[in-house]
């Protein structure tokens, strides 16, 4: 069984596949609570509603389509995801997991692609980011920095100059909603050249789940 806060289809608002259209998995529970997260009604372990590992795939199936995305809260907490993602795998799913970073991605399989946060100063759950994560990241992959303020920006440079992020996978940095005007952080990026892309929440722009 896993608790379920949304199944639904919709397009892909953030990373390599943004503008996509996927089927969207929204798992319950998160243990992070970052100040400016916009997803705070599925913290709670307890929300969402109880679906079985049958009923999600043939809603997935229902859907016609081939990707999948898995999101939350954070959906590594609950321990159905793992056969969730190798059914999804077997029927020829392209699987999209997006993780807070700080749980261990080793029982992920290859094939998915994670798009994994590294937590700023301005979250508040800094401290949370487990670095280990980083030996299971490949080209396929993203992280992803939200960027509140000058000091994120800052941070997130020194973060991706001193592990050498862009050398094995994709870096994203994305204006936090509402706190970082999306023109200043373009600009402060073009300035150092920094190797990275530049994302908008396109989801949010268009209003979509």
């Amino acid at each position: 069984m896993l608790r379920v806060a949304e199944l639904l289809v919709t397009l892909q608002g953030e990373g390599s596949a943004a503008g996509c259209p996927v089927f969207l998995v929204r798992l319950s529970g998160c243990n992070l609570a970052c100040s400016w997260c916009d997803t705070p009604g599925t913290r709670a372990p307890e929300s969402g509603t109880l679906f079985t590992l049958t009923e999600i795939l043939e809603r997935w199936r229902a859907s016609g389509l081939r990707e999948v995305l898995l999101t939350g809260g954070e959906p590594l907490l609950q321990e159905g995801v793992y056969p969730l993602m190798e059914a999804l795998l077997s029927e020829g799913a392209r699987i999209y997991l997006e993780t807070n970073g700080s749980i261990s991605l080793s029982r992920v399989p290859r094939e998915v692609v994670k798009i994994m946060d590294l937590k700023t100063p301005s979250s508040g759950m800094s401290r949370a980011n487990l670095y280990t994560n980083l030996r299971y990241l490949d080209r396929k992959d993203q992280i992803k920095f939200v960027i509140a303020d000058e000091e994120d920006y800052l941070w997130a440079r020194e973060k991706v100059q001193e592990l050498g992020l862009s050398y094995f996978t994709q870096v994203l940095l994305s204006p936090a909603w509402g706190r970082m005007p999306p023109p200043k952080l373009a600009r402060l990026i073009l300035q150092d050249r920094l190797p990275v892309r530049f994302q908008l929440q396109l989801h949010k722009l268009l209003d979509l789940p």
